[in-house]
C-alpha cells in the first residue's frame, strides 16, 4: 500500500480515538448514577433505567471499536495493514474506505459469513430437534 494512502488511514485511526475518547469522557461524565430525583414514580424509574442501559451499550460498543482503530494503528505500525488476515493477499482499497478496519479481503469475508450461517443453521436444527424430543416425552 501506498505511503500517502497510509497515512490518509493512520490519520482516520486517530481521529477516530481522539472522538472515541472525548465521547468516553462525556459519557462518564454523564455516568450511570441513577439520581434520587429520577424515581418519582415507576414510569420515571423505567425511563432512568432504559437510559442507563442505553449509555451501558454505547459504551460497550464504543470499547469495541476503540479495539479495532488500535488494533488497525498497530497493523499500520507493523506493515501488515490493507493484508488480509485469512490469506495474506491485499484487501481491496475500495473495502477499506468502505470499512477501515477490516481485517479480510471480500472473499474471505464471504466465507467466514458462510460458516457462521452453517454453524447457526445447525445450531438451530439441533435445538428443535431436542424441543420436539422434550416436547414428545
Amino acid at each position: 500500500m501506498k505511503k500517502d494512502t497510509l497515512k490518509k488511514f493512520k490519520k482516520l485511526f486517530e481521529t477516530q480515538r481522539n472522538a472515541i475518547q472525548r465521547n468516553h469522557n462525556s459519557i462518564i461524565c454523564d455516568d450511570f448514577r441513577i439520581c434520587p430525583e429520577d424515581r418519582y414514580d415507576e414510569a420515571d424509574q423505567a425511563r432512568a433505567d432504559i437510559e442507563q442501559a442505553i449509555r451501558m451499550q454505547l459504551k460497550n460498543r464504543e470499547a469495541a471499536h476503540m479495539k479495532k482503530v488500535d488494533e488497525a494503528l498497530r497493523r499500520i505500525e507493523e506493515g501488515t495493514f490493507g493484508l488480509c488476515e485469512e490469506c495474506d493477499e491485499d484487501i481491496e482499497l475500495k473495502r477499506l474506505e468502505a470499512r477501515p478496519t477490516a481485517t479480510l479481503c471480500v472473499a474471505c469475508k464471504e466465507d467466514q459469513e458462510r460458516r457462521e450461517l452453517l454453524t447457526a443453521s445447525k445450531a438451530s436444527q439441533n435445538f428443535r430437534s431436542i424441543d420436539r424430543r422434550r416436547f414428545l416425552s
